[in-house]
């Protein structure tokens, strides 16, 4: 039976949690009809909640946390894929209490993989992952909504994050005049390489956040981190506009009036990569491997071993971590 490696997270009798690379074998994995030689992942915030016990996120320990995952068929019991497939996993239950692609195979249901499209190589893919797909639907529901670059600027809040820095990029390709708040001021030069053409910080953002209402200054915004800045995103947004919503590491509470609703006509989309039915993953899938394809994927990415994940997973925790880390397993 085939051994391989794989990051796993183990529950202490302290009810602490340990985790280290350990030797695993096939018969490890859970019953699933696809079974897929991991090449790439890449890092998330929510892998770094799961590999710490956040049981938000992961209750089923020992365990292997990584929500993205890109490789090839080794075996499919029902037909839907051949061997040597290139195949693409995010979302669902992968990396959250089904073994994720911090491991060398993965096992799953066949319906949650998506067939990788010509245009993008299987690394190019794990770049994107779960955050940059969250981009693009973020992009997609402004475009959808009749955003228009000529309507203003877009404000992306958390834009060195994962999410927003593909958000940044993707918007700049599309020809949006972008806005970019952070808490790194120092990576000014790194928002603006991806396309931003502006870089504020938190405070500018947080001004007068004590006001119901401000100044309509975006036509729309990509929030990454919830909270206050979320709702300054949704305060200053101006009439008819769009504000999209997919994380909530500054809070999951939104303190905010229906002014900006009922006197502007203000939208709040909230954005789910997990669950996302297939049709429309398939549908932006191939729009990020053609049309909103980034040349400036290796930019932004900053690629690790499967040895170097821990480490990676405390820096993400501090805050520490700009762009996408990719790993190669």
């Amino acid at each position: 039976m085939t051994s391989f490696n794989a990051l796993l997270v183990e529950k202490q009798e302290d009810k602490s949690f340990t985790r280290g690379i350990t030797e695993r074998s096939l018969n490890d994995l859970p019953d699933g009809t696809l079974l897929i030689k991991v090449e790439y992942s890449s890092l998330n915030y929510k892998d770094a909640l799961s590999a710490t016990g956040n049981p938000g996120v992961s209750r089923n320990f020992p365990h292997t946390p990584g929500i993205d995952a890109a490789g090839t068929v080794v075996s499919c019991d029902d037909g839907r894929f051949k061997e040597s497939d290139e195949v693409i996993i995010t979302g669902y239950d992968l990396g959250m209490n089904t073994p994720g692609g911090f491991g060398e195979y993965i096992r799953i249901p066949s319906e949650w993989a998506v067939p990788k499209p010509d245009g993008l190589t299987l690394r190019e893919s794990m770049v994107i992952g779960t955050a940059g797909f969250t981009a693009g639907l973020s992009v997609q529901g402004l475009v959808e909504h009749g955003i228009t670059p000529d309507k203003g600027d877009i404000l992306v809040t958390g834009a060195t994050g994962g999410v927003g820095s593909v958000a940044v990029a993707l918007l700049a390709k599309a020809g949006f005049s972008v806005v970019a708040c952070t808490g790194k001021k120092e990576h000014e030069s790194f928002l603006k390489n991806l396309g931003a053409s502006k870089v504020i910080t938190r405070d500018e953002l947080l001004e007068s956040k004590e006001r119901p209402m401000l100044k309509e200054q975006y036509a729309g915004a990509v929030d990454t981190v919830g909270g206050e800045y979320l709702a300054q995103a949704i305060k200053s947004t101006q009439y008819g506009g769009l504000v999209t919503c997919c994380g909530l590491t500054a809070s999951a509470d939104l303190n905010v009036s229906v002014f900006p609703f009922i006197l502007r006509g203000v939208s709040l989309l909230g954005i789910d990569s997990v669950q996302c039915p297939m049709p429309p993953r398939l549908r932006l899938w191939d729009k990020l491997a053609s049309e909103w394809k980034l040349e400036c994927l290796n930019d932004l990415t900053e690629e690790v071993s499967l040895d170097d994940v821990s480490q990676k997973i405390d820096a993400i925790l501090k805050g520490e971590l700009s762009g996408r880390t990719l790993v190669k397993l």
